[in-house]
């Protein structure tokens, strides 16, 4: 069935027959793809499956091997992003595009700044715009702050300031909520509506399938590089979508509890990191992590959950306090003695902590386990190339040779690599910062299996997360953070929604009558 055909004459843009042909791979087969007017577009495919290239191929990022798009009806041909934006198309990419060393009224008008007569940069309009926007969004990001200085959170919240700084007729939001929190994403979801009522087309690329069934008005599903099926979202349910992806419904582990009894593995005594401008980041945290047991760490944007992650694999040399794993003290030890005690760390930032994005796929892999392979002062370059077939099979990382760049990975692909990183440091305690932020249904149940997986071996695993489906789900126990401090550390046979919710949010969840 054709995109052209599963569609009215409110269709604005569409793609007729597009395919892509990289050195190595196709990423898109004779794909048809309709956009229409005043409506969410939803794009869903397991990562590899080819959205991000359609995405890039509509936006003007990257031309079409094959295949033939139209706008208004007559056909048309982007060069470059600003030549698909003066059509009136913007994007929202999966991997941030932010010039970190400039302000962020600087990156929000990069391209098409304001200007005094004809040649001066009309610097107090920017600033003026950016709090608008920023008002818009309900942050209080100022004009002025470095992109570099600001979390990840804030951002994803630049980068889609900067797509609205623009006047498009269609907007492309690939995985726009994945370093949201929950809050955050309602404020998103009011300005599409805002943006659907003005008449905006947004096609909208998401691996949080509840959300799609909230927004979304149409659904296409691409797999491996071809258009599986189209619908409309009142006609489809959650199961349909994922069978539609992956031919099966996979779901997170949801196994047995580990025994909470075993000894502790991992000790934490009153960890605390300051804040330069004032307070704690992390306050004063003591927890215990026994050998095989899976913990969550949940907590909303601000908790200091990666902040104690980075203080655990000594990327904080500032920290105070006491850490313990496996008897030893890792107190005041660099990141590398860590890595080599049995720390690993998968961060939230895949692509400015997580990859060497010049490198290959098998050079990431290896990169932090290289003292392994070691023969005499040589690489045993045998031992190293099979344990990076190994890996790539065990993650199902999607990749037509292990020597491919990267940066040539789909995002949730790009995620595995990170993971297998990690895990080939053979770790006893593994740290996973978001580890589904970015992935596909099936990916993220291969990464939950592996995880437990990596308990049954003995190791201490936990993830952090902002997802609540997501930690009942997978977590042994989950412990709450907020504001840097443990407010609830609950067996997830305690856990629920509410007290989670409650933890998270202190004095805001009581007083709105949910009792913890």
């Amino acid at each position: 069935m054709s995109a052209a055909a599963a569609v009215s004459d409110d269709v604005i843009l569409r793609a007729e027959q597009v395919g892509k042909v990289y050195p190595g791979t196709t990423a898109l087969h004779a794909v048809d793809f309709a956009v229409r007017r005043g409506a969410v577009n939803v794009l869903l495919g397991e990562n590899g499956a080819g959205k991000s290239t359609l995405m890039k191929i509509l936006a003007g990022v990257e031309r079409p091997s094959t295949g033939r798009l139209f706008l208004d009806g007559r056909e048309v041909s982007f060069a470059s992003v600003n030549d698909a934006a003066a059509n009136g198309i913007g994007i929202i990419f999966q991997e941030l595009n932010l010039c970190p060393n400039l302000s962020v009224a600087e990156n929000i008008f990069l391209g098409h700044p304001s200007v005094r007569l004809g040649f001066d940069i009309d610097t107090a309009r920017h600033a003026e715009a950016t709090r608008a926007l920023m008002r818009r969004l309900e942050h209080a990001i100022e004009p002025q702050a470095l992109v570099g200085d600001l979390r990840i959170a804030q951002q994803q919240i630049v980068e889609i300031a900067k797509a609205l700084a623009r006047d498009v007729r269609i907007l492309i939001m690939d995985e726009p909520t994945s370093a949201l929190s929950a809050a955050e994403v309602e404020i998103l979801f009011r300005v599409i509506g805002e943006l659907k009522a003005a008449g905006v087309a947004i096609v909208y690329i998401s691996h949080r399938l509840e959300e799609l069934v909230r927004i979304g008005d149409t659904v296409s599903v691409l797999r491996d590089g071809r258009m599986q099926a189209v619908a409309e979202m009142r006609d489809i349910d959650i199961p349909w979508m994922i069978a539609q992806m992956v031919g099966t419904i996979a779901e997170p582990s949801a196994e047995a509890p580990r025994r909470s009894g075993a000894p502790p593995l991992l000790r934490i005594e009153a960890v605390s990191l300051a804040n330069p401008h004032g307070g704690f980041l992390v306050d004063h945290v003591s927890l215990d992590v026994a050998a095989g047991e899976v913990v969550g760490l949940y907590g909303l944007l601000g908790a200091g959950r990666s902040e104690l992650f980075e203080v655990l694999v000594g990327a904080q040399p500032e920290a105070s306090g006491r850490v313990r794993l496996a008897g030893a003290d890792l107190s005041g030890q660099p990141i590398a003695a860590r890595i080599r005690a049995g720390v690993a760390l998968v961060p939230e930032d895949r692509q400015r902590d997580g990859l060497v994005q010049s490198l290959s796929v098998a050079a990431n892999l290896t990169l932090a386990s290289l003292w392994q392979f070691l023969r005499g002062i040589a690489i045993d370059t045998a031992r190293e190339r099979d344990a990076v077939g190994r890996t790539i099979r065990d993650l199902l990382i999607k990749v037509s040779s292990p020597e491919v760049e990267v940066t040539a990975l789909s995002g949730g692909n790009q995620q595995k690599v990170v993971i297998g990183k990690a895990v080939l440091t053979r770790p006893k305690l593994l740290l996973l910062d978001e580890p589904g932020r970015g992935i596909d249904v099936g990916a993220k149940a291969e990464v939950f299996r592996t995880m437990r997986a990596l308990a049954r071996e003995g190791l201490a695993v936990m993830f952090a997360t902002s997802d609540l489906k997501e930690v009942l789900a997978v977590a042994d126990r989950i412990v709450v953070l907020a504001a840097g401090r443990v407010t609830g550390d609950f067996p997830r046979s305690e856990a629920t929604e509410a007290r989670l919710v409650a933890a998270a949010n202190q004095g805001a969840a009581a007083a709105a009558g949910i009792a913890a």
